[in-house]
């Protein structure tokens, strides 16, 4: 049983269906036990946070975005390696934001997935992290992300 995955369940969490990567890329490419993770959207079935942030999208509801990323970033990852368990260290995660000029609030955006990781996988979610403005993103999402990360 994956524990990691029971755990999500516990907390009220249903990993979703694995996104199809939307241009000329895969979601996963894997080199040793290193997983490099391409940028994920917020996009859920309907479920879309679209727009600028703050004009469009609250921070809030933006952070809700980054979860949903991690949602479908964790389901690639067990897609890859079959279960959750064999993540030992999320190394790096990128937050980019779709923001206003003088929006100037991206860590507390992309803080909604790197508390996620945490609350998921305890110290193994720690993590390294960069956090930035764009002045667009694809799809008009409000927030993109990619990862790397560690399995055993």
């Amino acid at each position: 049983m994956d524990q990691t995955l029971a755990h999500l369940e516990s907390l009220g969490y249903t990993l979703p269906e694995v996104p199809a990567p939307v241009a000329a890329y895969v979601n996963c490419v894997r080199s040793g036990n290193l997983l490099f993770l391409s940028g994920g959207l917020p996009i859920n079935g309907d479920r879309k946070v679209i727009g600028k942030v703050p004009t469009d999208v609250s921070p809030e509801e933006a952070a809700e975005g980054a979860k949903i990323i991690m949602l479908n970033r964790l389901a690639v990852i067990r897609d890859e390696i079959g279960s959750l368990d064999k993540v030992t260290r999320i190394v790096a995660l990128n937050g980019f934001v779709n923001s206003e000029p003088d929006f100037h609030g991206h860590p507390q955006v992309v803080n909604g997935a790197s508390e996620f990781l945490l609350e998921v996988f305890g110290d193994r979610g720690k993590h390294s992290r960069t956090a930035l403005g764009a002045a667009a993103l694809p799809l008009n999402v409000a927030v993109e992300i990619n990862m790397i990360v560690e399995v055993g």
